[in-house]
């Protein structure tokens, strides 16, 4: 009974929340699925999921999570609301593949998480992230180098940068940040009339594979960090003028002869430069550092 629940139902919705007493919160991002097909396509697009335990955020009443239930072979789902433990234990309680972690997904150590309920398995994160928090949990997941791979749904808009080609008006410092740690690709968009309550704008389906090998090793990461940022901060100034702007440590005579020596011209902007243009500019003034220390 539990397992043949129809989750996507607009009514078994509102039924459930009537029975558990459950407000939908705009400040946690609870917008729940109407369309059964998003799901089920979320689900299936994980490469060999049935040998894998999967990883969730935010399950709502459990309709992404009941397809990757029937799909993987252990899911752990991580939700901040603890007024739907009674909710969820009916809509998924028929699966004993399933554990629930009823916490702040923001405040895990997911290396830990991992390890702690893998069960020897090869780990994959899916879920609908909340807009709020896309960018920091992101990080988080891919810092923990720990996932074979992350399928998330994001606000359209932001699937756009992440995915974006350098010299685009979508490429910015998290599009090189993400393409310096994974791959990323499009799936496919979902419009707003597929969730209850209605979001203002059309979501969208990526997956990201985190590479084996970065496309760029780099001396000091946190500088190449630093850099990234500077250059996309000010975009209608030339990389050279933000750097300048961004990087006190650096007179802005050794940044020209940096760019200039990675094939670049002074007028170029930093949405003009490739991942690995960063982490050759990087290493360069990296050495113009220690240079001038020694000096």
């Amino acid at each position: 009974m539990q397992a043949a629940m129809e989750l996507t139902d607009i009514n078994v919705i509102k039924m459930l929340g009537k029975k558990y007493g459950f407000k939908f919160s705009k400040s946690m991002g609870q917008n729940f699925l109407t369309e059964s097909w998003v799901p089920e396509q979320i689900a299936a697009s994980i490469e060999d999921i049935e040998n894998k335990t999967v990883f969730e955020i935010g399950p709502g009443i459990g309709c992404l999570t009941k397809e990757l239930l029937i799909r993987a072979q252990k899911v752990v789902t991580i939700e901040l609301d603890k007024s739907l433990e009674p909710l969820l234990k009916e809509t998924l309680g028929a699966y004993d593949n399933l554990k629930v972690i009823y916490a702040d997904a923001m405040k895990q150590d997911f290396t830990k998480l991992v390890s702690d309920n893998a069960e020897g398995r090869e780990a994959a994160f899916c879920a609908n992230l909340p807009y709020n928090i896309t960018s920091p949990i992101l990080t988080k997941l891919i810092d923990a180098q720990v996932f074979s791979s992350i399928t998330i749904m994001i606000q359209k808009e932001v699937a756009d940068r992440i995915c974006a080609a350098p010299g685009t008006s979508d490429y910015g410092a998290f599009t090189a940040y993400i393409n310096w740690r994974c791959s990323a690709e499009k799936r496919f968009d979902v419009q707003p009339d597929a969730f209850f309550p209605m979001p203002k704008v059309t979501s969208s389906v990526i997956c990201l594979k985190p590479l084996r090998k970065a496309p760029a090793e780099v001396k000091e990461q946190k500088l190449m960090q630093r850099i990234i940022k500077a250059a996309f901060s000010q975009r209608r100034k030339t990389l050279l003028n933000a750097l300048s702007a961004g990087l006190s440590e650096y007179n802005k005579a050794d940044i020209a002869k940096a760019i200039i020596s990675i094939g670049m011209g002074e007028k170029v902007r930093g949405e003009q430069l490739h991942v690995t243009d960063f982490a050759k500019l990087s290493d360069l003034l990296s050495e113009k550092q220690k240079i001038s220390k020694i000096d």
